[in-house]
């Protein structure tokens, strides 16, 4: 009999020279086993037509609900003074008197200056009892400031002769408008032309009501003259852009708002409120206004194209007025629909594009 101190190393030494070394090559083999059972001898049978897909797609489909929608058209636009308006001479003649210096303020209707404007003689009236021509006799017309504001410039002075409809000066209007231009599929959306808009200046006061709302396009090759709506002057109307900028939305700031040229603002245009009517996500529609179609899914899983008539649209939902009840499957995303990507932008298909506006701050 003997104890491990007897043993030459132990039986620590042992366990290191066979134990170990005989336990390590049994995990190896278990592990190789397995893996070999995993790759050959498989649990379930082998499919007999591998290539064939087990899966199906189903595409999703929603329910025609009842809901409000609120059509707000959010345009980016800037603060500019109204331009200015010229005074023009509405007769020939000779300027005969100027009563307005550059730089004063003027109201509506003040004389600027006055122009002498030769009468001419009756042949039978044109000499006197003894044969002697008769002098020249005049009348005076009067050239008025056609706004309010401040008389910018004055070119005239007198003894110069003019002629009707020379530009003589400008007032300078000392109020304000608001002014955006609106994408192409934003119009579809403000076909019912509301009056005034909502207006939040960037670090201004708190949002106002901005009155004489003006939704104006240009006609190609026209001046900002020519595109003025009936009623307004051209200047008011475009803002100061010219024709061939794209459709501009313009209103006049209060002149009780303290505002100045160049400042940011976004303006806000109501173009419309619906309750408890019909609506479905624009991805469910082919179409963006007015008419357009969906497809409607049967108990069977059959789908039928169906027209629809289009009311109001936020760019992510859309009124259904005619052809779709509540309740009604339809697929909810329509062949050529208008997509909703993850930039927050809708694609319509006519190659038009509405972002979400960032939040503020």
């Amino acid at each position: 009999m003997f104890d491990d101190d007897s043993v030459p190393g132990g039986f620590m030494g042992i366990a290191r020279t066979w134990v170990f070394p005989i336990l390590r090559i049994l995990l190896i083999a278990v592990v190789a086993a397995a893996l070999i059972k995993l790759a050959f001898f498989p649990d379930r049978p082998i499919d007999d037509s591998p290539a064939l897909p087990t899966g199906s797609v189903v595409e999703p489909v929603i329910a025609a609900a009842a809901g409000t929608i609120t059509n707000d058209v959010v345009v980016a636009a800037t603060v500019s003074a109204d331009p200015a308006v010229p005074v023009k001479a509405t007769a020939a003649g000779t300027v005969n008197k100027i009563f307005v210096a550059q730089g004063a303020t003027v109201a509506q209707g003040d004389v600027v200056f006055d122009v002498k404007v030769p009468i001419e003689r009756d042949p039978a009236d044109s000499v006197d009892a003894e044969g002697k021509p008769k002098p020249a006799i005049f009348r005076y017309q009067e050239v008025t400031a056609p706004a309010a504001g401040v008389l910018s410039s004055l070119s005239v002075i007198p003894g110069q002769d003019v002629t009707i409809g020379l530009t003589a000066g400008t007032v300078a209007p000392p109020t304000f408008s608001v002014s955006g231009t609106l994408q192409p599929a934003q119009q579809y959306r403000l076909l019912d032309r509301p009056t005034e808009a909502t207006v939040t200046i960037t670090g201004g006061p708190a949002a106002f009501t901005c009155g004489n709302l003006r939704i104006t396009t240009p006609l190609s090759g026209s001046s900002g003259d020519e595109s003025a709506p009936a009623g307004g002057s051209s200047a008011a109307a475009s803002g100061g852009t010219t024709g061939g900028s794209g459709t501009t939305a313009t209103c006049t700031v209060p002149g009780d708002v303290t505002v100045f040229s160049g400042l940011a603002a976004e303006m806000t245009i109501a173009g419309g409120r619906a309750e408890n009517v019909i609506v479905v996500p624009t991805t469910a529609v082919r179409g963006a206004a007015q008419s357009g179609t969906v497809w409607v899914t049967a108990a069977d899983g059959a789908t039928e194209e169906r027209p629809v008539a289009l009311g109001l649209t936020d760019g992510t939902q859309v009124q259904i007025t005619q052809g779709l009840t509540e309740g009604e499957e339809i697929l909810e995303f329509a062949p050529g629909a208008a997509a909703v990507p993850d930039d927050g932008c809708t694609r319509f298909p006519d190659g038009g594009m509405y972002c979400d506006p960032a939040p503020a701050g």
